[in-house]
């Protein structure tokens, strides 16, 4: 029955994970059809090679981010004067 409502309807997606900032991964919430964006953009189907590249570009984006958190921050126009 599941499947009936996302043939007639649609499907429902939801987005399950984000991988990246541009790459997601989604969901139907009826028959539970995974989903992945590719290198374009575009919706393909998650298959086991896609959810490997998934997991290596998730380990670099944090990998990345932690990095980024860790440097700091130049202050812009912060001049401190002492007597």
């Amino acid at each position: 029955m599941k499947h009936i409502h996302c043939k007639v309807f649609g499907h429902n997606y939801k987005v399950s994970r984000n991988v990246t900032y541009h790459v997601k991964e989604y969901t139907c919430c009826n028959c539970k059809k995974e989903l992945t964006t590719n290198s374009k953009g575009n919706l393909i189907e998650l298959t086991p090679k896609f959810k490997e590249i998934n997991d290596v570009l998730e380990r670099i984006h944090l990998k990345k981010n932690r990095i980024r958190l860790k440097t700091p921050q130049p202050t812009k126009g912060l001049l401190v004067f002492t007597h």
